[in-house]
Formats: C-alpha cells, sequence, structure tokens
C-alpha cells in the first residue's frame, strides 16, 4: 500500500505539470482573452472542471461530462471520446457527420497506440463551409495498455492542433490512472475490511452464544439482553457499507463485545475502563480499527491469566488529533518476538488483526500514523494510535441498512 500511494502522488504531480504546460500552450494560442491572466484562469476552470468526472474512469457518463470541459479547453470544433472497444462514448460538438470518416483512424490508434492525423481536403465533403479543418486521434494509455482515444476536431491550427492534443491527452490519460489506482486501493481496503471480520473469533461466537444459552432459563431478562448486544454487534461488524466509521460507533461496538465478554468471564476477571473525550466522538476512523485490537487484548493478553485482569480503552484530545489507546494488563509479550510475528504475521496468520490496522491507518493517514505497540513479558500491552481529526477524503458514509507483508507496527518495550 505504501508504493500505491506514493505512485499516485508522483501521478498526481505529472498531472499538475501537464496542466502547468496546457496553461503556457493556451495562453500563448488564445484571441478570446484580453490577457493572459484571463486566458490561465479560463484554462484553470476548464482543466479543473473536468478533473473530477476523469477520476471515475472510462464511463458514458464520464466522458459526458468530461466532453464538454476539454472541447472547451481546446476551443475547438468537436472532442469525442471511444473506449477500448471503439465504442462512442460521448461527442461534443459539431462536424459529427465526420464521425464516420474517421473510424478507420481511430481503429489503427486503439490497435498501434499512435496518434492518427486526419486532413479534411483528403475526405468527402458536401458541407460548404465545413467548420473542420484538420482531426486527430490521440491514443489514452494507461500503464501500457490503451483505454481508449480522444478524437479532437479543429477548425484552426495544424500545428497548434497536435500539440494540444498531446498535452490533453497526456492529462486525460494521468487523471484515468489515478482513477485506477483509487478503485485498486478501495478493492484492497474492501479485502482488507473482510479479512478483519474473518478474523472475529469464532470461538468468540460460540461462546458468546453458549453464554445467552445458559441464562435462558436462569435469568430470562439477562438472555434477551444479551441476544440484543449480540445481534447489534454482529450486524454492525458485518455491514456491506462504508470504509470509515465515527469513533464514536467504534467505542459502542466495542461496549457490545466487552459486554458478552464479561457475561462470560464474569466481571470480576474481565474488568473495563473507558475514558472517551466527548471532542473526539465525531473523529472518522478506519471501520473496524478498534474492536480487533480490543479483542486481542481479551484473547491473548486477559483470558490465560489467572484471575484476568483490566482493559482500558482512552481516546484523549490533542488539538489537530485524537490519541486513542488500548491497553491492558494480561501476560504482554518480547517485543522482538511480536516484531518477527507481525514481520510473518501473512505466513503464520498471527497477529493478522493487528498488522491490518497498522496497514490501513498508514493507507488512509499517511506513514506517519502507524499503530505503536508497547510491551513486555508478564508487563500487559498497549496499542496506540493517532488520528487526524481531519483528512481528505476520509468521510463516514451513513449507514443505513446493514446487509502481503508490509511495514509493521512497531513493538517497544514498555515503560
Amino acid at each position: 500500500m505504501p508504493e500505491l500511494l506514493t505512485e499516485r502522488t508522483v501521478l498526481t504531480a505529472l498531472a499538475a505539470l501537464a496542466v502547468l504546460g496546457m496553461f503556457v500552450l493556451l495562453c500563448r494560442s488564445r484571441r478570446v482573452s484580453t490577457s493572459v491572466e484571463d486566458a490561465m484562469l479560463t484554462a484553470l476552470h476548464h482543466v479543473t472542471g473536468a478533473a473530477p468526472f476523469l477520476r471515475s474512469g472510462m464511463t458514458q457518463e464520464s466522458a459526458d461530462k468530461t466532453a464538454p470541459h476539454l472541447r472547451e479547453l481546446l476551443s475547438c470544433v468537436a472532442v469525442g471520446v471511444v473506449d477500448a472497444d471503439g465504442t462512442l462514448l460521448s461527442w461534443d460538438g459539431d462536424a459529427n457527420e465526420h464521425y464516420a470518416d474517421l473510424r478507420g483512424k481511430i481503429e489503427v490508434a486503439l490497435r498501434d497506440g499512435k496518434r492518427e492525423y486526419v486532413d479534411h481536403t483528403d475526405l468527402l465533403c458536401d458541407q460548404r463551409p465545413c467548420l473542420m479543418r484538420y482531426g486527430v486521434v490521440v491514443p489514452l494509455e494507461v500503464s501500457g495498455e490503451i483505454r481508449g482515444v480522444l478524437v479532437i476536431i479543429s477548425g484552426g491550427d495544424r500545428k497548434r492542433l497536435l500539440r494540444a492534443a498531446s498535452e490533453v491527452a497526456h492529462h486525460v490519460s494521468t487523471h484515468l490512472e489515478l482513477a485506477e489506482l483509487q478503485e485498486s486501493k478501495e478493492k484492497l481496503a474492501h479485502a482488507e475490511v473482510r479479512a478483519l471480520r474473518a478474523q472475529i473469533s469464532p470461538h468468540f461466537i460460540y461462546n458468546a452464544l453458549n453464554t445467552i444459552s445458559s441464562q435462558i432459563r436462569n435469568d430470562p431478562e439477562q438472555a434477551r439482553d444479551l441476544l440484543m448486544e449480540f445481534a447489534d454487534f454482529t450486524r454492525y461488524s458485518f455491514r456491506s457499507t462504508g470504509l470509515y466509521t465515527t469513533l464514536a460507533d467504534e467505542i459502542r461496538n466495542i461496549d457490545r463485545y466487552l459486554i458478552l465478554e464479561r457475561a462470560r468471564f464474569g466481571p470480576d476477571r474481565l474488568k473495563v475502563q473507558l475514558k472517551i473525550a466527548p471532542e473526539v466522538l465525531p473523529v472518522v476512523v478506519p471501520f473496524l480499527a478498534l474492536q480487533p485490537l480490543v479483542e486481542n487484548a481479551v484473547r491473548h493478553g486477559l483470558a490465560t491469566k489467572p484471575g484476568g485482569g483490566t482493559v482500558s480503552v482512552v481516546a484523549e484530545d490533542r488539538g489537530s488529533e485524537a490519541l486513542i489507546s488500548v491497553d491492558d494488563d494480561g501476560i504482554g509479550m518480547d517485543p522482538n518476538r511480536l516484531d518477527a510475528e507481525l514481520a510473518n504475521a501473512h505466513l503464520t496468520g498471527a497477529h493478522v488483526g493487528l498488522g491490518n490496522i497498522n496497514n490501513r491507518m498508514r493507507a488512509t493517514f499517511g506513514d506517519d500514523y502507524g499503530l505503536v505497540v508497547e510491551t513486555a513479558e508478564n508487563a500487559g500491552m498497549k496499542v496506540i494510535m493517532r488520528v487526524p481529526k481531519f483528512a481528505p477524503g476520509v468521510l463516514p458514509l451513513p449507514v443505513a441498512a446493514f446487509d502481503e507483508p508490509s511495514p509493521g507496527a512497531t513493538a517497544q518495550p514498555r515503560r
């Protein structure tokens, strides 16, 4: 994932450079503006207007919304967008009667990945006058593969057309690649959430149901309450919408989990401390970022400790960030061993949840936001995460219905 984000950053920089190149080109050639500054602002408006639609990928809807911005940007007669199968997704402008004349050039450009040029004088045309003087078909290449072509029809200067067409095609291709990287990132994030769901212990589910069953005769009211908590826990944990949620929702789900576990272990063996600053409840975190940490504390830290112990969840307000920790006073482990197990989690299956959450935190907020683990043998374990209160594009989705090694967390000796 860090490699993916680095590539995305490079592509964004390339897109910015392409935009700058178009600014210079268009500012030199346009006559409709009263100044270079006006031309730059106009070009910027159309480039930024097209970018959000390009990030949606090569679809008819995105093509329909992108083509008008590209035509205005180029001050040309028409712009057509064709996908990799040769299907015309959108045509904005005039001279559409010449699209049939360009089909052969489009097929060649899709096959060979090279720009194709058309001169109106080489076409049979009954239009007098015809708005078209020149046409160019430019491939849209993403990661070495042709995703489609741009068809640009111009009534002006040939040299400017060819240069501008290449600049615009490069700009479009860069945003299409960003769209594919974003899609890959989202698919990976969904896969990691599915992996976390799979890590929810089957033993926990069995034990929870067994605990509820044992209460039915002795305390039916308690059994009913526990069954409701179990239903809410599973409904939240296995919901099909959203990669992000609020800290408030995560804390609520942790509370359900701990209610069920305390009913099984008994309140004396499993003590719970929750200290949550109200200011951080709306902070957005990756979905299922905390529950696996709490489950890890109960299962591995306290379940095998004679007499049990305490799990503490603390969330503090630290200005622009929230500082969240999950702490237990269980058996702990050697930090060097933990580092080794995290490095081989994809092979052994150990601490998959911890590594998964660490990866998702870094992917969502940046490499500075990985987990920090403090532990030592017989000294418990504390997992700390910092969460920025705002991160671009990180928003919780409203839940209307519920239906590989990478850099590991840093294990440190417990202070």
